[in-house]
């Protein structure tokens, strides 16, 4: 049996509530998904007054950045240069997007899951994920005591 590291319902609470509080600071609204390491949902939250489409956006960007071990914003189709990137068909899958707002939460060199964040420009979503990620490793970090 392979006993492999994963996010809990636990860290996606506190995931959420970090970029909830931090959407608030701003004053804006979108919608926050939490994936375990496959990429399957853990948690979901689209705030009132969040696009509904946000919803399938930030569990889409979750999924990418968990499956591909990477921030979603680099994924994806740029060109056609194999340079640039290619075409997100060739992953078989119409869950993986190129859009920035996924970012992988990885503890001692393993990708345990994976926070999307949707609804605010693709710069803000991406910093938005990075502090759910950012709220589940302070939860997790060894205490100095």
């Amino acid at each position: 049996m392979i006993d492999e590291p994963t996010l809990c319902d636990e860290d996606a609470s506190v995931a959420i509530k970090a970029v909830c509080s931090e959407l608030a600071r701003l004053g804006k609204k979108g919608a926050i998904a939490v994936v375990d390491s496959h990429g399957e949902t853990i948690a979901v939250l689209r705030q009132h007054g969040a696009a509904l489409s946000t919803t399938t956006i930030a569990i889409n960007k979750a999924f990418t950045a968990a499956r591909l071990r990477r921030p979603s914003s680099e994924t994806g189709r740029r060109s056609r240069d194999p340079e640039q990137g290619f075409d997100l068909a060739y992953f078989g899958d119409d869950r993986y997007v190129g859009f920035a707002g996924g970012m992988p939460v990885i503890k001692n060199g393993a990708v345990t899951g994976a926070i999307g964040v949707s609804g605010l420009t693709q710069p803000e979503d991406e910093e938005l994920a990075a502090f759910g990620v950012a709220a589940i490793l302070a939860r997790n970090a060894p205490s100095s005591q």
